[in-house]
Parts: C-alpha cells; sequence; structure tokens
C-alpha cells in the first residue's frame, strides 16, 4: 500500500518522515512513548492505534503586532501549498526537547524549526520570550492517506526578526495585520485564488486568535494564558 507515494515522496521530507520520532503522549499530554513522524501522520496508524502526538505552533508578530504567515511547500507530505500561522512542528524525542518544566521542551523544539524553516537566527527568538498560551487537541486528515492528530501548544512571541525562508519547507510569506487576516479567511471560505488554510490555524483562529490579537497589543498575554486547560477541537 502506499508505495507510488513514498517513491515519490521528497527526498529531504522522507529523510524526515523516518529520521524523527514524534512524542507520543495520551489526552492529558502524558508522555506514553515515540514513533516516527512518518507513522505518526498515517491516518490508518492514527485512527487503528490512536496514535496522538505532541506538537506546537508559532504566532510570531512583529513590532507593528503583524502576524507572520508562511505557505507550506508543495513538497510537503502533509498540506502542502496551504497558508499557516508562523511555524508548525513537532518535539522530538531527545532529551531537550522532552523538558516538562516551563514548556522549555516544546520552547526549545520551537527556536529549532524557525531555523529550520524559515531561517530565523536563534538569537532572533530567545526560548524564553515564547509565551505558551494554551493547548489544544485536534485530528485532521490531509488527504486519504495522511493527517494529523496532535496535542498542539500555542506558542506567541512579538520580535522583529531576520527571516530567510527555506524552499524545502516553505513556498512563500507575508505579514498580516487582523484585518488582513479577515480577507484572507474570506477567500478561503469562497474558494478564491485556490487558498486554502491548515486545519489547525482555522481551529486557532476560530477560537482564540483575534481576542488574543488584542491581548498582544495590550501587553497582556499573560491574562490569556491557560495552560492547564486542554481544549478538545475536533
Amino acid at each position: 500500500m502506499g508505495e507510488v507515494t513514498d517513491a515519490a515522496m521528497d527526498a529531504v521530507q522522507k529523510r524526515l518522515m523516518f529520521e524523527d520520532e514524534c512524542i507520543l503522549v495520551d489526552e492529558l499530554d502524558n508522555v506514553v512513548g515515540h514513533d516516527s513522524k512518518y507513522n505518526c501522520h498515517l491516518m490508518e496508524k492514527i485512527e487503528s492505534l490512536n496514535l496522538l502526538h505532541r506538537a506546537f505552533s508559532v504566532f510570531l508578530f512583529n513590532s507593528k503586532y503583524e502576524l507572520l504567515l508562511q505557505q507550506r511547500s508543495a513538497t510537503k507530505v502533509t498540506f502542502p501549498l496551504v497558508w499557516t500561522n508562523t511555524c508548525c512542528s513537532h518535539p522530538l524525542y531527545r532529551e531537550s526537547e522532552l523538558i516538562q518544566e516551563n514548556f522549555l521542551g516544546v520552547r526549545n523544539a520551537a527556536q529549532r524549526k524557525l531555523l529550520d524553516e524559515l531561517g530565523i537566527p536563534a538569537e532572533d527568538v530567545p526560548v524564553d520570550e515564547f509565551f505558551p498560551l494554551g493547548r489544544m487537541l485536534y485530528k485532521a486528515p490531509s488527504d486519504g492517506k495522511w493527517g494529523e492528530h496532535e496535542l498542539d501548544y500555542l506558542l506567541f512571541m512579538v520580535r522583529d526578526v531576520n527571516v530567510h525562508p527555506n524552499p524545502d519547507e516553505v513556498a512563500d510569506i507575508k505579514y498580516v495585520n487582523a484585518e488582513e487576516l479577515k480577507e484572507l479567511l474570506r477567500k478561503a471560505d469562497a474558494g478564491e485564488e485556490g487558498l486554502k488554510l491548515s486545519p489547525w490555524f482555522r481551529l486557532v483562529v476560530d477560537n482564540f486568535l483575534f481576542k488574543w490579537w488584542d491581548h498582544v497589543k495590550q501587553g497582556t498575554l499573560h491574562e490569556a494564558a491557560d495552560m492547564k486547560t486542554i481544549h478538545k477541537l475536533m
């Protein structure tokens, strides 16, 4: 099953799919094991084994409080060419990214992936400046074969950064203000310009983002943070 798809898989993505080990968790975010990125994103395994892995979504704003969006590259195995928040990926099953204290493992992973995907140097995004606002649990098929089942940490940061996107990961980037994002949502809903948004980004937008954006502007993110609740947004 799926040899054709796998054979056609981009070499960079193939290496990441088989070498990267995601952190498996239960619905309370307790670590229960690890498995390859490949297995964690096969809908067949997600459904039959109820594989749930830890993830993060970074929302990076500049000093004008505009949000940096990325369009995923055409070679991504899941959700190619879909627009989404700044960076979405997984902490890996390694010591530095399993640290629970102050969510340091997830922050370390976010810093690593901002460099990998967007070429943002580590010194531009210090780990202690990622602000964890909440966690959500969701499931989303990408196509017949691939999908996501994630316990996703939502991390915010306000920094002006140097961006040099990696074409293996990112097709395009843009900064948007809240009104411009609302226009993108309208176009996606209307099917205009073939514009598609990732399901996890859409869940954050529909449930939290605009309220949290006000807190970003007011410097009151601590008032919005809730890391005790795991929001089930299926």
